[in-house]
């Protein structure tokens, strides 16, 4: 059994003990696997809590077609290596795909306004196209998509999933370009949920299969396939990491202030250990939305917000 300060200064050194920024965006995003990306300020925080500091070095390695972004874990944007994208669309995309279907028809995508957009997305992604300018190219070759409301983000999603294209690089401020889906390593199967569950052992571990099906969202069955793949070790009853992996020596404290949505927050089915249910919903209040954080060896300890040059951090403890 480990105690419970152990195995939070653990899972945070396997998080942020090499904070390096080796490989720039791309060796982070592989080291820690993956990075939510729905919002562009808060990825270059995430970014600069794990050693890249330039907050313009996301943009150039999405211009430079290292890193991509796409709707994978949960259903959610991430930022991931551009060579590992395809490989994780083939592991997502289908979920994601009848995760979309209703919402799609009530959008009027219907399967033959699909049919057609697929049919011409290709050519236009040659080039970085925002999401307005996709749509307008689409409704000026026939294909009829609402321009307003939510139809034009369910229909990048939708060709996203099935390989199509990707987010790269910013065509305009706030403006991501979409562009083809890269090539890259040629994993599929039990292959391919091996790797995963080694990217999730690695980057949050130790960890069991819960962990492992709440953080990926591909549910209890496919978790437990994912981990007889991986070939990992158990480190305690129920908990997992990479063959090697030994808990941190001892050391000063490793803190971090960690941005909205930061993945570290995410990867466990049970946050309780590293945030106490008396302080939840001050990280939490509800939804999707995960406020800032102060982190001390893999506990919350507070929030924090940036105050014009300065971060104003409120402890509590």
């Amino acid at each position: 059994m480990i105690e419970d300060a152990l195995l939070r200064r653990w899972r945070m050194h396997s998080h942020f003990g090499d904070d390096s920024g080796a490989g720039g965006p791309a060796g982070v995003a592989r080291r820690v696997a993956g990075l939510q990306a729905q919002d562009a300020a808060a990825v270059r925080r995430a970014l600069r809590v794990r050693g890249v500091g330039d907050p313009g070095e996301p943009q150039r390695a999405l211009l430079a077609g290292e890193v991509v972004v796409t709707w994978l874990m949960r259903g959610t944007l991430h930022l991931v290596p551009a060579e590992d994208a395809r490989w994780l669309v083939g592991v997502f995309g289908g979920r994601n795909l009848a995760g979309g279907a209703r919402r799609r028809r009530e959008l009027g995508l219907t399967e033959d306004v699909l049919a057609a957009a697929l049919e011409v997305l290709p050519e236009l992604v040659e080039r970085p196209l925002s999401r307005a300018e996709l749509v307008r190219e689409l409704r000026g070759r026939g294909v009829e998509v609402d321009p307003t409301g939510q139809a034009p983000a369910h229909l990048t999603a939708y060709a996203a999933a099935q390989g199509v294209l990707c987010r790269g690089a910013e065509v305009s401020a706030g403006q991501p370009g979409y562009r083809p889906l890269p090539p890259g390593r040629a994993l599929a199967g039990e292959a391919a949920l091996g790797e995963l569950a080694r990217w999730h052992a690695g980057a949050f571990g130790p960890v069991g299969p819960e962990d492992f099906a709440v953080w990926s969202g591909l549910g209890p069955t496919v978790a437990r396939r994912a981990f007889t793949a991986a070939g990992l070790i158990e480190a305690a009853p129920g908990l997992f990491t990479l063959p090697g992996a030994e808990p941190p020596p001892p050391g000063p404290p490793l803190e971090r202030l960690l941005g909205r949505y930061d993945s570290f927050l995410l990867g466990y089915r049970d946050r309780s250990l590293m945030l106490d249910p008396a302080h939840a919903r001050r990280i939490n209040a509800g939804g999707g939305v995960i406020r800032p954080a102060v982190v001390r060896d893999g506990r919350i300890v507070g929030t924090w917000q940036a105050e014009g040059d300065r971060e104003a951090v409120e402890l509590w403890e």
